[in-house]
């Protein structure tokens, strides 16, 4: 990839992030909303500068990591292969096909207090919910990108000798691995998304929790510190995926 292409995708990336921060500058200095309610973002940032050096709120991002990692790791191994065995056949097809149709759609938080009942209220709830929410968007990318495999590429493999039990893996997976990286960088979004919500519907440490506390004690500008930490923490994964994508990806034209 050319860098100066990258140079410049960044610096159109900070653009919106700088006029985001601006406008929350404004809102303050202009007295459009008092500082108890929306503190400067100077204060917020020296506050997260100064949290993220003290050994609790480390615990605090550690569990919230923890909990994502792993949920998303359950996410990705079963929806490649649920995706994989769906595409290659018809009777698994039969079968989940009804079944993500039901369940895509639905609110996977409403699960969660099944989930709560069934898994109590450590780590393995928040874990299963996010990779309930994580696993369709990583399912489905995995389906298409491996049902959209030409046709040929599978021909000329059997016509080298290539046994049937190894096309999947030697050339169907890595075909469809644009499309699943694809799905996966959504889910890792999701993923950041739903184990903050878990954390705050119920939770003894996270990132999420950290904020409920600052919300109940009225601290207003330890309420933004975590907003910003699990951001900052979707900016970097998502930096880290893409890497991995471009690395993968490097003999592919369109990276």
């Amino acid at each position: 990839m050319n860098p100066r292409a990258v140079t410049t995708d960044v610096l159109l990336g900070i653009v919106p992030i700088a006029l985001l921060v601006a406008f929350w500058q404004g809102l303050v200095s202009f007295g459009y909303a008092p500082p108890t309610l929306l503190p400067p973002p100077g204060l917020v940032f020296a506050r997260l500068a100064q949290q993220l050096f003290t050994s609790s709120f480390q615990q605090e991002i550690a569990a919230t990591l923890l909990r994502l990692f792993a949920g998303f790791s359950i996410a990705v191994i079963l929806g490649v292969t649920i995706g994989l065995a769906a595409s290659a056949s018809p009777a698994v097809n039969a079968v989940v096909r009804p079944i993500v149709r039901v369940l895509a759609p639905l609110p996977k938080v409403a699960l969660y207090p099944a989930l709560l009942l069934l898994l109590g209220f450590n780590h393995q709830s928040k874990i299963m919910l996010v990779a309930a929410d994580a696993l369709f968007p990583i399912l489905l990318s995995t389906y298409y990108g491996a049902s959209m495999v030409e046709q040929k590429l599978i021909w000329s493999a059997m016509a080298a000798g290539t046994p049937r039990r190894q096309i999947m893996l030697k050339v169907v997976l890595p075909a469809a691995v644009p499309s699943i990286l694809t799905g996966c960088r959504i889910g890792l979004v999701i993923s950041c998304i739903v184990v903050f919500l878990a954390e705050m519907i119920t939770s003894t440490d996270g990132l999420g929790h950290v904020l409920v506390t600052a919300a109940r004690t009225f601290q207003a500008v330890d309420m933004f510190v975590p907003l910003i930490t699990i951001s900052l923490l979707g900016l970097i994964l998502n930096g880290v995926l893409q890497a991995l994508r471009t690395y993968l990806l490097r003999g592919f034209p369109e990276v």
